[in-house]
């Protein structure tokens, strides 16, 4: 290399160290700086053998400043990294770790979305004297090589479908997915299919794929990393972070900031730490199975050592998901457990494993993964059930899976037949009458023998009918001119205007008429006016009558986030409530069902540790005993950000819930009030097949503040109402208020699965 090519690699090294640490005054990169200006100064003068020791000396001091601000990195530096152009990308990694590849899915800024992108490679390796092509699907965020089009890594729903597309391609030729995590978030964006349905429909999906699947984040940003991240293995890169937001969102909503204002950097840098984002934390969590080290300040495209190592590293996790659900393995999965023990051992490549699965092998696969997501998280919530409560919550399923197996299983299926006959007898006695019975009736009645006389019960049903007032919608009717549960707001003396005055012409209500009997609806629109979660606890879910479970399992400060622990006792104290899930049993008529719901009195029904286990736990009740599910959102403002990854697992973990429900043939129900935003919606609200909404009730992937501050888009008024979300096919139908105990009963008798108990 000459000196000319040399001293530019030596300036793009220090520009990349100055970016890196950003406005941060450091010494060492100071001093590192006036060395090379030194250094430049003094070129043009040095003969040969002088610049040659010359400029081994500034090299090795590059390499040892590169060293030394290795150890001082802060979380936020880690950010600037991933964030850098000179970051490597997934095309680096294609052109690098795979020995071939084509690209499908569209190529460049033709692509249906360029900043997905889909690769078939293979992985070549000689076993003994034979070559072997191993084939893998590739799929990953790209935001280099035409980054003018590549929207920053941020994935449109479309580009997700693709990817869920060619996942489902893997899956049909029993291949492994490798997924590469490189996105800020997906972009927040509601055309159709919308960004929170589309996510949520990926999570669902890769939930049952029966192939491997090894995640490797770089920058994994909450929604848009989970999109392509629930996997078998996940690896992380050593300055890669995986976080539920991006530091400087994080300290606009902890500083308050209005549109348009910036958080100060130290704020940032503050968040940054709480947040719990690098891949120690992640690490220490059990998010991430390994962490792939990495070069001093990060990957780049020339580090060409690198990509040996994550070649073998993801080799090394197939073979390990593999050998782990493959009935023959052998000394191979022993030699593979000696690998992780120790370094220096067997290359990975030199163990081949054989990655094609039989139809035993997946369905080991997809147990293995739900084991996986449901032992995480644990940590990061209190459970304040007595040993008691807890030895009989465990003690209780198995009560439930002898009586399921009993009525179920074993007298089922003599049951069918007994109910059959019974039916053919029934079938058959009904012809009977029709021929022989009812003739003969008749004679006799012409013979005046017999006479046709209304029963007593008839007459009486006739009489009913004649006096009783008229009840035109009988699911609105008043019981004894009230409901069970009111708001308050009823005991309030004053006129409450509708928003919808100026173009409905809707006159002024009085709080007690509308708040009481009218149950916060309009009477001349229709507008439906926010009402608390007990109004639909008590005349809805028949409260009254249920059991609540689990209600001990508390949310908690699992990062120690600064002044959150406040926060969370504030809510505790005034809701009476330990977290924002609410979970109970009861009887909507004579159909018994499993609720979960989300309350936004409690952090705006934001969801963490303890909602996600608690819903999980729900979703398994309601397996168990064969009963429908049901999730009421009261509100929800997405994933709770204090509990870092905590919470945003807590998507994959319930949509792997929800899915294992649904596949044993249960009734997962959803219900959208006031509203609904973000992670949640995203993904095990957002992948019922049966979801509506309250009338006037929002529901999107991010509110309109997000959305216009990231994308410059501006926000039409009702781009979140409910009638948009029904149009472009994320909810099923949208119902009033009055009418929600009428239309669930409803859909509880006609929609649902096989293995519901009244089916």
């Amino acid at each position: 290399m000459d000196s000319d090519k040399r001293v530019q690699v030596l300036k793009d090294r220090l520009t990349y160290i100055e970016d890196i640490f950003g406005a941060k005054r450091v010494e060492t990169v100071e001093l590192l700086g006036a060395k090379f200006g030194e250094f430049l100064d003094r070129l043009p003068v040095m003969d040969h053998s002088v610049r040659v020791r010359e400029f081994k000396q500034i090299e090795d001091l590059f390499a040892f400043v590169e060293r030394k601000l290795e150890t001082e990195l802060t979380p936020m530096d880690r950010v600037r990294i991933v964030r850098h152009p000179q970051r490597i990308c997934l095309k680096d990694i294609l052109e690098n770790v795979y020995d071939n590849y084509t690209e499908i899915g569209g190529r460049g800024e033709f692509n249906i979305d360029p900043s997905m992108l889909i690769a078939r490679a293979n992985i070549t390796r000689r076993v003994g004297k034979k070559v072997i092509n191993q084939p893998v699907m590739v799929i990953g965020q790209e935001k280099g090589h035409g980054e003018g089009f590549r929207n920053g890594g941020s994935a449109k729903p479309w580009g997700n479908a693709k990817a869920l597309h060619y996942m489902k391609v893997a899956e049909t030729e029993n291949i492994p997915i490798h997924t590469y995590v490189s996105t800020p978030g997906s972009f927040p964006i509601e055309d159709y299919p919308g960004a929170a349905q589309q996510i949520a429909r990926n999570l669902y999906e890769m939930a049952t794929l029966r192939v491997p699947i090894i995640a490797v984040f770089s920058e994994g940003g909450s929604g848009g990393a989970e999109a392509v991240g629930l996997a078998d293995r996940r690896l992380m890169f050593s300055h890669g972070y995986y976080s539920v937001i991006s530091p400087e969102g994080a300290a606009a909503i902890e500083g308050r900031l209005r549109t348009g204002q910036r958080a100060t950097p130290e704020l940032v840098e503050k968040c940054a730490a709480q947040l719990g984002i690098t891949a120690e934390d992640n690490l220490r969590n059990g998010y991430i199975d390994r962490i792939i080290q990495e070069p001093s300040l990060g990957a780049r495209p020339e580090h060409y050592d690198f990509y040996k190592d994550l070649r073998r590293e993801v080799v090394q996790a197939t073979n390990e998901v593999v050998s782990s659900v493959k009935s023959m393995k052998l000394f191979r999965a022993m030699a593979l457990k000696n690998r992780r023990r120790r370094k220096g051992s067997l290359d990975p490549e030199s163990i081949y494993v054989r990655w094609h699965l039989s139809n035993k092998a997946r369905g080991r696969l997809l147990e293995k993964r739900f084991q996986h997501f449901r032992e995480m998280s644990h940590h990061a919530y209190e459970d304040g059930r007595s040993f008691w409560d807890r030895v009989k919550s465990g003690m209780e399923p198995l009560g439930w899976t002898i009586h399921s197996w009993f009525s179920y299983g074993l007298l089922r299926r003599p049951r069918k037949h007994m109910e059959d006959f019974m039916e053919e007898m029934r079938a058959e006695a009904h012809l009977v009458r029709e021929k022989v019975v009812r003739p003969v009736r008749g004679t006799l009645q012409r013979m005046k023998v017999v006479r046709k006389k209304p029963s007593s019960r008839i007459q009486e049903r006739a009489r009913e009918e004649l006096t009783r007032l008229s009840c035109p919608e009988e699911g609105a009717c008043i019981i004894d001119d009230s409901w069970l549960w009111m708001s308050p707001r009823s005991q309030e003396d004053k006129a409450v205007s509708c928003p919808n005055a100026r173009t409905h012409g809707c006159q002024d209500l009085w709080a007690p008429d509308l708040f009481a009997e009218f149950a916060g609806v309009c009477t001349t629109c229709g507008h439906h006016f926010p009402m608390e979660y007990e109004w639909y606890f008590y005349n809805i879910f028949n409260y009254v009558e249920a059991t609540e479970f689990n209600a001990d399992i508390e949310s908690r400060n699992p990062l120690g986030y600064e002044g959150f622990e406040l926060k969370l006792d504030q809510a505790k104290k005034r809701t009476g409530r330990k977290s924002s899930c609410v979970t109970f049993e009861t009887t909507i008529d004579d159909i018994k069902v499993v609720v979960a719901s989300l309350i936004a009195p409690f952090r705006g029904g934001t969801v963490g540790a303890a909602e996600g286990e608690k819903f999980i736990l729900a979703a398994e009740r309601a397996r168990k005993k064969h009963y429908p599910f049901i999730a009421y959102v009261h509100g929800t403002a997405g994933i709770r950000i204090q509990e870092g990854v905590n919470g945003v697992i807590q998507m994959p973990r319930c949509t792997l819930a929800v899915r294992r429900y649904i596949d044993a043939g249960g009734l997962y129900l959803v219900l959208y009030d006031t509203n609904s935003y973000a992670g949640p919606v995203a993904s095990f609200l957002g992948c019922s097949p049966y979801q509506f909404a309250v009338r006037s009730s929002n529901i999107g992937f991010a509110g309109p503040g997000v959305i216009a501050e990231t994308t410059g888009m501006e926000v039409p008024p009702k781009y979140h109402k409910a009638d948009q979300a029904l149009s472009r096919g994320h909810i099923q139908g949208i119902w009033d208020r009055g009418e929600i105990r009428k239309n669930l009963y409803q859909a509880l008798l006609t929609m649902g699965g096989r293995n519901l108990y009244y089916r």
